[in-house]
């Protein structure tokens, strides 16, 4: 959703979907993104789309992942599935490791004058790591 204002905001009326879920309950879940008009009738003018969501288990907990699937039906969609998968896992794995080498990367610097000691100033502006 946009960051405008709820007085701001509307759907846009020319690119609505149906959104219907299959699942094999066992690997993930495929979401069938069917175009409709503003009737909610088809819309043959725009392709159907394939999304897939899985989860991979991680020392922190599940974690969510979404990935399109090259797919003209659903059929094509479930055969797919483990590939596209994949890629989405190898995708928000390389995220993963970005951002933590971002954390990793980053300077905390001490105010000067900053006291923690009773005997005068500690950190002195000096760099630290956190």
């Amino acid at each position: 959703m946009s960051q405008d204002s709820p007085s701001e905001s509307h759907m846009d009326l020319a690119n609505l979907y149906r959104e219907d879920s299959y699942t094999d309950r066992k690997l993930g879940v495929i979401r069938c993104m069917t175009p409709v008009t503003g009737d909610g009738l088809v819309d043959p003018t725009r392709p159907v789309e394939y999304l897939g969501q899985a989860e991979i288990m991680t020392n922190m907990g599940p974690v969510p992942i979404n990935f399109e699937i090259e797919a003209k039906t659903l059929a094509e969609a479930v055969n797919g599935f483990a590939d596209a998968a994949q890629k989405g896992i190898e995708r928000t794995m390389q995220q993963m490791q970005e951002m933590r080498r971002q954390q990793a990367s980053q300077l905390v610097v001490a105010p000067a004058g900053m006291t923690g000691l009773k005997d005068g100033p500690r950190g002195g502006g000096k760099i630290q790591i956190p």
